[in-house]
């Protein structure tokens, strides 16, 4: 089997421990060579410097290609599109755009009297200055807030016909969840990479509750398997053995790229890359 491309998401750092874990994450999984690395914001937008600031020392430090969240959370047109620039004028043109959660407490999403009232609207404005690789995010089951299956396609479709050339999906949990959502997207056009979201469990009380607010549903064999693993202490052998599996079945079904969700604990998403033959490619001079 041809090695596939992987992708790793790192959080921001927001304190002096966290800044110290996402360099490690970064020193342990750079070797596997990511064809990128993506760097998220908060919700609300609340990590908007610190992850303009993450973004930049990594391309900096590392080298590695890097992809900047921008939301439009909390921040006008003008100030959106600022960011955008700067990270460009920092030799970052892939960015990640995402309409964003709303700040926490708030009932659902409020656009800036200013800003873009959608992921739709900043696409299209990203697109118009010509400079830019786009990635948008997908859900391969409802998002929470779409009508219908359908208008969950349809608007990834607008999304894409705004000027995005891929989309990664939020994570899930069988394999055929993302098949019949890749059909759904050929059948209405979308032509660009899908790229499937993968999520090694490090927290299964975590996973559970991101699940509910995403829409990800949760098999009863998982359930039943994680309630079992924590009370035997061998939750770690689980999820790397059910993320492994998952991520088997994908690259059987003719996936190409895996894009990991790290949580910048890097040891189950490299345990799972090694268990798929994914071995270190590029050794990087440590970073720390």
């Amino acid at each position: 089997m041809t090695r596939p491309s992987i992708s790793f998401e790192f959080f921001p750092p927001k304190s002096l421990e966290a800044s110290f874990r996402l360099w490690d994450t970064i020193n342990t999984l750079s070797p596997l060579a990511p064809e990128f690395v993506s760097v998220t914001y908060g919700a609300g937008g609340t990590t908007r410097k610190l992850t303009h600031d993450a973004v930049s020392t990594i391309h900096k430090r590392t080298g590695l290609n890097v992809a900047a969240h921008l939301t439009c959370v909390d921040a006008s047109r003008d100030e959106t599109l600022e960011i955008a620039r700067a990270y460009k004028a920092a030799g970052v043109s892939d960015i990640v755009a995402l309409r964003g959660d709303p700040p926490k407490g708030a009932i659902g999403f409020t656009p800036h009297a200013a800003g873009f009232s959608s992921s739709v609207e900043l696409i299209e404005a990203l697109a118009s200055e010509g400079s830019f690789n786009i990635r948008v995010g997908a859900y391969p089951e409802k998002h929470p807030e779409a009508a219908s299956d359908q208008a969950n396609i349809d608007y990834l479709k607008r999304k894409i016909d705004a000027g995005a050339t891929s989309a990664i999906t939020q994570f899930f949990f069988e394999a055929e969840t993302f098949f019949r959502f890749r059909d759904a997207c050929v059948k209405a056009g979308i032509d660009v990479p899908i790229i499937p979201g993968i999520l090694p469990v490090e927290n299964w009380a975590g996973t559970r509750r991101f699940a509910a607010q995403c829409g990800t549903s949760i098999p009863k064999v998982v359930e039943d398997a994680f309630e079992h693993a924590e009370r035997d202490g061998t939750s770690d052998l689980l999820a790397t053995a059910l993320a492994s599996e998952l991520c088997d079945d994908l690259l059987g079904g003719g996936v190409e790229h895996l894009h990991f969700y790290t949580l910048n604990r890097p040891e189950l998403t490299r345990d799972v890359c090694f268990a798929l033959g994914i071995t270190p490619e590029l050794q990087l001079e440590n970073v720390a």
